[in-house]
C-alpha cells in the first residue's frame, strides 16, 4: 500500500501543540494594512487555536 500524503498547504499552516490541539495564525494580516487600526493588527499577531468545529477536518489534512 502507498502512503498516505499530508495536504501541503495543510503542513504549512498548521502546527501540532504538545497535548495534540492545533496552532493556527489568523487572516487579514497579509497586505492592505493602511486601512486596519494598529489594534486589529496588533491582536491579530497572536496565534490561536483550531476551533473544535474545524479539528476534525484539518487533523483529516494532517493525517493525525
Amino acid at each position: 500500500m502507498p502512503k498516505v500524503k499530508t495536504k501541503s498547504g495543510a503542513k504549512k499552516r498548521f502546527t501540532l501543540t504538545g497535548s495534540g490541539k492545533v496552532k493556527r495564525k489568523h487572516a487579514f494580516k497579509s497586505h492592505i494594512l493602511t486601512k486596519k487600526s494598529t489594534k486589529q493588527k496588533r491582536n491579530l499577531t497572536h496565534i490561536t487555536l483550531v476551533s473544535s468545529a474545524d479539528m476534525n477536518r484539518v487533523k483529516d489534512m494532517l493525517n493525525i
